[in-house]
């Protein structure tokens, strides 16, 4: 039996098969999750020698028709769909950095039985609550870091590799607390730094060794093999 096989058996019988006499026709629970998991395929990036980062993010356009079906059951197709995703992921060796999100929304422009998928790879740094793309949207300046994009807002965030760090990278050249990125101020009057908490192998901004540095739009950061970049989000 194949995964979509499998998903459609185990999404059925959470709802008693409603899904099979009430779609029909129109779209199926089992081609979203064959679209999702193409999406995490297509999107994978290159994080180390095995493992590749993929998104968690996911919003699925529905026409109207299809949304007002899918809609009264899409806590549990989330559920069923995040499962599936995380058994692909784990078999094909990628990360995700943040809970899974599986969002449905209405597109009017779509026609019955089609649907679109966009997805991002969302930070869930800054404690158990994932920074959502509001958040990012919002923030005036964020920090890019293996495709995905932390919103620098005040106090600002731990690097490292260690488990108290706010933002975890795998890599063996970055100490378990290596830098810390402190913002203070608001708006236009933000504030960004960088500052080496006592690292291994230091940190570089913009091609120098520092020990601390003033960050702002456009600043590259290399801490081990990996690098960073500060900028303003999409439409600032």
């Amino acid at each position: 039996m194949g995964i979509f096989q499998r998903f459609e058996k185990k999404v059925e019988g959470a709802v008693n098969g409603v899904f099979a006499r009430a779609f029909k026709g129109d779209v199926q629970p089992v081609e979203i999750a064959a679209r999702l998991l193409r999406e995490l395929d297509a999107e994978a990036k290159l994080m180390s020698r095995d493992k590749r980062l993929v998104p968690n993010e996911f919003v699925v356009g529905l026409s109207q028709h299809d949304h007002d079906k899918l809609a009264p059951y899409s806590k549990t197709l989330s559920a069923e769909l995040s499962t599936e995703l995380k058994t692909h992921a784990r078999d094909m060796g990628y990360e995700f950095n943040g809970p899974i999100r599986i969002h449905l929304e209405l597109d009017e422009h779509l026609p019955v039985g089609r649907f679109t998928v966009a997805s991002e790879a969302v930070s869930g740094a800054g404690g158990d609550t994932p920074a959502t793309t509001t958040a990012i949207n919002r923030a005036q300046l964020v920090l890019e870091v293996n495709g995905m994009r932390h919103p620098l807002q005040p106090p600002g965030l731990i690097i490292g590799r260690g488990s108290e760090a706010d933002l975890r990278i795998n890599d063996p050249g970055i100490s378990r607390r290596h830098a810390e990125i402190r913002v203070t101020g608001q708006g236009a009057a933000i504030r960004v730094e960088i500052v080496d908490l006592g690292s291994t192998n230091g940190i570089v901004v913009d091609g120098r060794r520092v020990r601390q540095a003033h960050l702002s739009d456009g600043s590259r950061i290399e801490v081990g093999q990996t690098r960073m970049l500060v900028h303003a989000p999409a439409g600032r």
